[in-house]
């Protein structure tokens, strides 16, 4: 029997060289310009959001001092299909970092927190950090204190991240693939004969920071997604290119 293509999944990478304020969201040949003003927006649909802070780290500029961080989370978007098919636009030279604290001087943390010298915390170049020459965009989110922390408190703050890449996201989408700095395929296949292979992913599911989350609706995102804590933490079977695609959010 020959073999058959399930799924295949293009992503094509845009090279962002520099990242800078502007009074719209927009990405112009290799410069990404984002709206510090929209997070006023953010903070209007949460009640639990006091302060958003955004700022844009250069490459180098790491001797700052810095809340504990949450996530890296890099900017890619469906173009065509769902995650794991169809085609993706990601950037790349460029990431989201994000902070968190409550009034009160509680990081947003739950096994070990990270607040200090961000060249101190963070070990660039590895994977799931950001390159020593990405820009780094900064949201640092306060939550109001006095409460009892749970999954709200962390999921508030990605909700209003994830708002905000959305803005970018909308761009990402609009872009002409031709445009991409390449072109990478990925092919899910059935081989007939040949042995078959099942990777095994232990996943955290134990609340609030410790968390994953499954099927959001676009890659590596939040909207839509699911919590392998609300999935009773039961096995989940994804493909190759689902898991690629940025299916699986770790809420770390």
């Amino acid at each position: 029997m020959e073999e058959k293509i399930l799924r295949r999944l293009v992503i094509k990478p845009f090279q962002i060289n520099e990242v800078v304020f502007g009074n719209r969201f927009a990405i112009k040949k290799d410069v990404l310009e984002i709206v510090p003003e929209f997070i006023d927006e953010l903070k209007k649909n949460d009640d639990l959001i006091t302060e958003i802070k955004l700022d844009i780290i250069k490459p180098g500029d790491y001797d700052r001092e810095i809340n504990t961080i949450m996530d890296i989370i890099p900017i890619s978007t469906k173009v065509l299909g769902d995650i794991g098919e169809g085609i993706t636009h990601t950037i790349t030279g460029a990431c989201v970092m994000l902070t968190g604290v409550d009034e009160d001087g509680r990081q947003m943390h739950e096994f070990g927190s990270s607040e200090g010298i961000l060249s101190e915390q963070m070990i660039f170049g590895r994977r799931g950090t950001p390159d020593v020459n990405d820009y780094i965009i900064h949201m640092d989110v306060t939550i109001k204190g006095g409460l009892p922390f749970d999954r709200n408190l962390p999921n508030s703050c990605f909700r209003a991240c994830d708002m905000f890449i959305q803005e970018i996201r909308k761009v990402l989408k609009t872009i002409d693939g031709r445009l991409a700095t390449g072109s990478h395929e990925f092919v899910d296949k059935l081989s007939p004969g040949k042995k078959k292979v099942v990777l095994v992913k232990q996943i955290a599911g134990q609340g609030a920071m410790y968390d994953n989350l499954l099927f959001p609706s676009e890659p590596s995102g939040f909207e839509g997604g699911t919590s392998i804590i609300d999935m009773c933490n039961m096995p989940m079977i994804l493909s190759p290119n689902e898991y690629r695609d940025g299916i699986l959010r770790a809420l770390v």
